[in-house]
């Protein structure tokens, strides 16, 4: 009787994951097609829809903004009795509908952002839903433990990988005893997982990259990639960090001015340099692990790079999941250049600087790995890749003792007790 609230959940997550992914696939090839045939159309679809993207959160649900994983921390963080209505503003309905339309609207814009966070914080506010609603006589079910498996399986579901789904729960999100609700846990994975494969198909995000016959030496190349990539993600957390504090210190009368600037400057990127500058980049993962051309240059890393700075700064909804692969792997793309790698070597070398990327901003190595194992059924180079994720956690402290997300979520923890305070007040 405990499972079934979890069971009903995870169906319902996985339904919602599959409707939310196909609406984003379909947005994001609308705005690849025009882009494609009116470029200039960027300098109005990217200010109008981040002005748009970030107005709709803040009218409606402030904590829906951006990713939605730190949002999940701190509700789970919350998740007491006393404190509950502060969670119902970090999931609800509200923030289901916001978190989905801005982030469309945003991508529809040109805007460099992932689904996967979102999935995240909209399959964690459907447990809450269901939790809300168990009959009083109902076996007590733990709300933090709903949270927490919600989260999970909303992973599981976005990235059709479960076992990353159980990992990053036990890595990022549980500050409790995992084994009192294990068997919930694992099987909301599951179910929410299978929900999704009966209406997506049994499919890998990223597809089979060739990593046979490697090098005697790319062990070396791993650990030099793996450095960078941290760096970088370590960096690329700080910078959207300082850009959003520096948004809040604004005058109310001029964040509408940042929004549309930070719209027109993406625009800006996309007409005059490229256009690889948009969307969630996983069309810049997929041509350097399955083309000839492995190689990349530092142009492709800076737009990717300042792509998703300026898209999750911009107020709206949208994820780093995607965008922060994308980068790493252009990472990856260097160093194949670099050093001049064979196809199969290139290919581990791009997986390694994905992992190493979003090791950086996440600090959670061994989620970054298994993600990135699952996405591409690649089980024979585990080792490399955890080698690389743990290799970019320790490099990206020297950047920052704590994680992108961890900051976030002790700022989205302070700004709710402030807002309680300043009703109570009122």
């Amino acid at each position: 009787m405990l499972a079934i609230p979890f069971w009903i959940a995870s169906a319902l997550t996985g339904l919602l994951a599959v409707f939310y992914a196909k609406v984003f696939s379909l947005v994001e090839e609308l705005s690849f097609d025009i882009l494609h045939d009116n470029p200039w159309l960027i300098f109005i679809l990217a200010p109008v829809c981040f002005f748009v993207a970030g107005w709709m959160v803040t009218k409606f649900a402030p904590f829906a903004r951006g990713s939605g994983i730190p949002q999940v921390m701190a509700a789970i963080e919350l998740a007491e009795p006393e404190t509950q209505k502060k969670v119902d503003r970090f999931l609800s309905i509200k923030v289901i509908w916001v978190k989905v339309v801005s982030s469309l609207t945003m991508l529809f814009g040109g805007g460099a952002i992932g689904r996967e966070g979102p999935t995240i914080q909209i399959a964690a506010s459907v447990f809450r839903l269901v939790n809300r609603v168990i009959p009083s006589d109902w076996p007590k079910v733990s709300s933090r433990n709903m949270i927490t498996t919600g989260a999970a399986a909303g992973l599981a579901a976005a990235f059709n990988t479960p076992l990353g789904g159980i990992v990053f729960a036990v890595e990022e999100l549980s500050k409790t005893h995992i084994s009192f609700f294990r068997t919930a846990l694992f099987s909301a994975v599951i179910i929410s997982g299978l929900t999704a494969q009966a209406f997506l198909g049994p499919y890998l995000y990223l597809g089979y990259p060739k990593v046979a016959d490697l090098s005697w030496f790319i062990m070396g190349v791993v650990i030099i990639v793996a450095a960078i990539s941290g760096l970088a993600g370590g960096s690329f957390g700080v910078i959207i960090i300082k850009a959003m504090e520096f948004q809040f210190r604004m005058k109310k009368q001029y964040q509408p001015l940042y929004l549309v600037s930070c719209g027109l400057a993406l625009a800006a990127l996309s007409y005059f340099v490229s256009d690889i500058v948009v969307g969630s980049g996983k069309n810049t993962i997929s041509d350097l692990l399955f083309s000839e051309d492995k190689s990349s240059d530092i142009k492709v890393f800076f737009l990717r790079f300042i792509g998703p700075i300026l898209s999750f700064t911009g107020g709206g909804a949208g994820g780093v999941f995607a965008p922060s692969l994308a980068t790493g792997a252009t990472i990856g793309g260097m160093a194949a250049d670099w050093f001049n790698l064979k196809a199969s070597d290139a290919n581990l070398i791009i997986l390694t600087g994905m992992v190493g990327f979003l090791t950086g901003v996440t600090r959670t190595p061994f989620t970054s790995s298994i993600l990135v194992l699952e996405m591409t059924d690649r089980h024979s180079v585990i080792f490399y890749l955890m080698l690389g994720g743990m290799v970019a956690s320790v490099v990206a402290l020297s950047v920052d003792r704590r994680s992108f997300y961890e900051r976030l979520k002790r700022a989205y923890i302070k700004r709710s007790l402030n807002d309680s305070k300043n009703q109570q007040s009122s």
